[in-house]
């Protein structure tokens, strides 16, 4: 089988747009998604920044779901740290139950967020991502069948098989994943710097478990796709300019392309933004198919997942119609992973 591929909507707000306008957007594209033969569509948690819309991560996870057929809906994802496992638990049995064989929990340990914005969501600041991995058990043993043993127990929850990711941007996360025999996400779509590393110590310290038995990776990337590489080229100006936005902490609305970046950043905020796109597949059609070819040969991923922060939304549709016909012509690889029972 070919490698598969997916999306990360990270729900842009356009400058001049609106919330409603983006979650319409959403579901637009999850549909065309569908359509085009991608895996699954992944939402994830940001808190207090204008610009993106999805901090109600699971609710919009149902709304997505609801409004498409086929496509695996997920997080890419919940910020254990925010929330009691508990309640992870039961939201996701509650999409799973509503959405069966669909739905997809990846898990991070990052705030998603500010240390202010960290308070206001947890009260306490008493965990701070080093209980992570307990945290992960514990959320996993809410998926266990129902006992009467357990006096706590999810319901809606308990017995359902609810395939279960880490993500990451270091080498923390993929060795717990490799450690819990879980499959594994690295974010190299904003922390390009450690992909290898990550996914290499994820592959030698893998333990088979039982939700699966051999090593899963996905890797984000960037992507924008356009009828030519230079217009991809200026079209990828808008998330420069989002990224940039985010280093000098400025609100990060999507904003539309530019001609040039000159003038718009100093060379120390440049190498910076240029460094965080380090994976970015961007180019006309045949570009984006050789660059494709090239990345899955130097990452040998399971499957790579696109964010696509295009301004305009017919631009974000193009960009994976273009991606979903490249990989329509890649060649074969390893078959991919089969999702077990919890």
């Amino acid at each position: 089988m070919k490698p598969r591929y997916s999306v990360l909507d990270l729900a842009p707000v356009r400058q001049g747009g609106s919330i409603a306008e983006t979650f319409h957007n959403s579901v637009d594209l999850a549909r065309h998604a569908e359509q085009w033969g991608f895996t699954r569509y992944w939402l994830a948690e940001h808190h207090n920044m204008p610009g993106i819309a999805s901090a109600a991560t699971s609710v919009l996870i149902g709304h997505i779901a609801g409004n498409t057929e086929s496509i695996r809906v997920g997080s890419g994802g919940i910020m254990l740290p925010n929330h009691a496992p508990l309640l992870i638990a039961e939201q996701f049995g509650t999409l799973e139950t509503l959405y069966p064989g669909r739905i997809d929990l990846g898990l991070g340990r990052a705030p998603g967020s500010d240390g202010l914005t960290a308070r206001a969501l947890r009260r306490t600041l008493h965990q701070t991502g080093d209980d992570f991995p307990a945290l992960v058990e514990e959320l996993l043993s809410y998926f266990q069948p129902l006992s009467p043993d357990r006096h706590v127990q999810a319901v809606p929850g308990a017995g359902l098989s609810i395939p279960v990711w880490l993500l990451g941007s270091s080498t923390f996360s993929a060795q717990l994943a490799a450690r819990l025999g879980l499959p594994f996400a690295f974010a190299s779509h904003f922390a390009p710097e450690l992909l290898h590393q990550a996914i290499r110590l994820y592959r030698a310290q893998f333990q088979p478990s039982a939700r699966l038995a051999t090593p899963y990776v996905i890797v984000g990337a960037p992507v924008i796709a356009a009828p030519t590489d230079a217009e991809a080229e200026r079209l990828a100006t808008s998330p420069k300019q989002r990224f940039l936005k985010l280093i000098r902490g400025e609100p990060i609305y999507a904003v539309p392309p530019v001609d040039s970046m000159d003038g718009l950043w100093s060379p120390a905020e440049r190498d910076l933004v240029e460094s965080k796109f380090a994976a970015a597949i961007i180019g006309g059609p045949a570009t984006i198919a050789a660059r494709l070819a090239t990345f899955l040969a130097a990452t040998e991923a399971d499957e790579l997942i696109f964010t696509s922060d295009a301004f305009r939304h017919q631009d974000r549709l193009r960009s994976f119609e273009i991606v979903a016909a490249a990989f329509a012509q890649l060649p074969a690889a390893r078959p991919p992973y089969t999702e077990v029972p919890a």
